[in-house]
């Protein structure tokens, strides 16, 4: 095993809302994934670097939230988000915080009841 993920779906109620959150704490763009399935919105990602792609998801039949896995997303500077979350409609569940030699995290809630870390070295 090369790396331990290889994808990961966060699952949201209000996709729109949630892409909001997303767009303005990462101050990023977020695509459409089409299948024919669920309603995807991708993270960007490439597959020459490290780390796993992922999408926002919406499904009818499964609510967001109250589930156990914790994705961290990497940041320069986990405060630098941490910081653009109330404003986005979430909230900081632990502020920055240090985890020794692995540098600095940040728990936050998004605007769907999903916790998500930010993670810096």
């Amino acid at each position: 095993m090369k790396n331990p993920v290889g994808w990961f779906e966060i699952y949201v109620d209000d996709i729109a809302r949630a892409r909001a959150f997303y767009e303005a704490v990462f101050q990023i763009t977020m695509q459409p994934l089409e299948g024919g399935g669920p309603q995807m919105l991708a993270f960007p990602s490439s597959m020459e670097h490290y780390g796993a792609g992922g999408a926002l998801v919406h499904m009818d039949g499964f609510k967001a939230g109250g589930n156990s896995t914790l994705v961290y997303f990497s940041c320069a500077d986990c405060a630098v988000e941490e910081g653009r979350v109330l404003a986005a409609g979430g909230r900081v569940q632990k502020p920055k915080m240090s985890i020794g030699q692995y540098g600095w995290i940040s728990l936050v809630v998004d605007t769907e009841g999903n916790m998500l870390g930010l993670h810096s070295v």
